[in-house]
């Protein structure tokens, strides 16, 4: 006799598309531990107007253009399997664009201040994470074919012979792409869906709360799913298998462990109470043209990127400075460290942002200051990079 589906007996699966809504093979490896998909497919209801003698609506014919969107969840977790990038890379991929940027780690020759040396060449261009000892920075110039100077010191400076972490970087690109999402239920007589050609449109990174999360939305090509699946949807002849179900081997990291640089001159903040980042591509799938019913490639408008955060005021020089630059709307650099273990680190980088005067929050004990709607900016493809080490 049938019964209910637990809610908790769901699995998600994702992996990059080769082209926009045709469903990518995924296996165990590609399994991330989301909170939650929110997938819907609606149709849209365009107005009759034909007489039809009486007040009955008298439906939509098949055939309509269908409209499908998404919302994903995932806690951020350990890095198990370096230098592979991680199973969610894939969506941070499709959120900016760019390929995954492997650094294959290094050794230390020398470290002063913000610059670090390597004793070979390092192959790494402005943008890339670095890590050590617990610490993950970005490459903000190239000195030499050996030498790079970072965007922020490190706290404990590496020795002469001390080792550089694998990292993988993933900065904006020009052109979009996709990714497929797999939506597995126990038992195996449930449902099954894929959401093919998933296209991110909003990203949003929360820092200190319970724990780190990723969310990111859009819209799709196509919802599909095994109990309706008809020859070709997706690309696919048939609709796949699930990969056999393993363990997911993972540790979620806690929201408050990390560090914050901001400023003209960056400094670390330790006041911070909290910060979300938001990712906005402005996005367009191409789907109101003659002649199909679903949409046929991703358009991305103006990129977005804008960042609030909060944190309680003291009297320090480097909160004077930071006031001064919102008044004076001066450039400044903001760097997210999320977790403090190598295999645990994850790191935002805005090279250049305009803070917004704070507002003055003094409803509790302590006076917070509150910065909103701050605009990353940057030369080209290059206000946003995020990284795991």
């Amino acid at each position: 006799m049938a019964c209910y589906i637990s809610s908790n007996d769901n699995r998600f699966y994702v992996a990059a598309e080769s082209s926009f809504g045709a469903v990518a093979a995924v296996t165990a490896e590609n399994r991330i531990p989301a909170i939650r998909l929110a997938a819907r497919q609606r149709i849209e209801r365009a107005e009759r107007k034909d007489k039809s003698g009486g007040r009955t609506f008298v439906g939509i014919p098949s055939g309509v253009r269908r409209g499908t969107t998404f919302e994903l969840a995932t806690y951020m977790t350990s890095w198990v399997n370096p230098p592979t990038e991680p199973a969610y890379g894939a969506l941070f991929g499709a959120a900016l664009g760019g390929a995954a940027a492997v650094f294959g780690g290094g050794m230390v020759a020398g470290a002063v201040d913000k610059t670090l040396e390597f004793a070979a060449p390092h192959g790494l261009t402005p943008g890339q994470a670095v890590t050590s000892n617990g610490e993950l920075r970005f490459v903000e110039a190239l000195v030499n074919a050996q030498t790079v100077q970072l965007n922020a010191p490190f706290t404990v400076v590496p020795g002469v012979g001390a080792p550089v972490g694998v990292t993988v970087t993933y900065a904006p690109a020009t052109r979009l792409t996709s990714v497929s999402l797999y939506d597995s239920w126990s038992p195996a007589e449930a449902v099954q869906r894929i959401v093919a050609g998933a296209a991110i449109d909003r990203m949003r990174i929360k820092v200190n709360g319970d724990y780190h999360e990723f969310e990111f939305s859009g819209g799709a090509a196509d919802l599909i799913d095994n109990s309706s699946f008809a020859d070709g949807q997706g690309a696919l002849t048939a609709f796949p298998v699930e990969p056999g179900v393993e363990g997911l081997n993972y540790a979620i990291v806690p929201g408050h462990l990390g560090q914050a640089w901001i400023g003209v001159d960056p400094n670390r903040m330790y006041t911070l109470t909290s910060a979300e980042l938001t990712l906005d591509n402005d996005l367009d799938l191409r789907s109101r043209e003659f002649g199909s019913a679903v949409p046929r490639c991703i358009v991305g408008g103006r990129r977005k990127v804008t960042l609030d955060f909060s944190m309680f005021c003291n009297e320090a020089a480097s909160m004077t400075a930071l006031y001064q630059a919102s008044r004076q709307r001066s450039p400044m650099g903001v760097m997210f460290q999320l977790g403090e273990q190598e295999g645990q680190l994850f790191g935002v980088y805005l090279k250049s942002v305009v803070p917004e005067v704070p507002e003055f929050d003094d409803g509790e004990t302590r006076l917070q200051w509150r910065f909103s709607n701050c605009r990353a900016q940057g030369t080209f493809n290059d206000e946003l990079f995020v990284a795991f080490g």
